[in-house]
């Protein structure tokens, strides 16, 4: 990034029936005030959110879409960390 630009950020959104954050565009702003304010503006003009993140974009690592059967194989040989197998008592609410 040059001197003169003005840094981009990730901005995520928790709806207000959701339990996560969903990444739902990106801003310009010199910085994580200003990139607040303007996700804000932006992405929640209707009320529809309850909490905002907003994240440098230089500050995200992502995988390679190439690299999927290294990264993603390995955990379909361990059924244990998907146990869609198990009842989930109504008491426990969302999981």
């Amino acid at each position: 990034m040059t001197k003169n630009q003005i840094p981009l950020w990730e901005v995520f959104i928790r709806p207000r029936n959701g339990l996560a954050h969903k990444h739902c565009g990106s801003v310009h702003a010199a910085d994580e005030v200003m990139a607040l304010q303007a996700a804000r503006d932006v992405y929640t003009r209707r009320g529809e959110g309850t909490s905002i993140w907003v994240v440098p974009s230089a500050a995200i690592t992502a995988s390679d879409p190439e690299n999927k059967d290294e990264n993603f194989e390995p955990a379909l040989t361990k059924v244990y960390r998907h146990p869609t197998f198990y009842e989930i008592p109504d008491e426990v609410g969302h999981m």
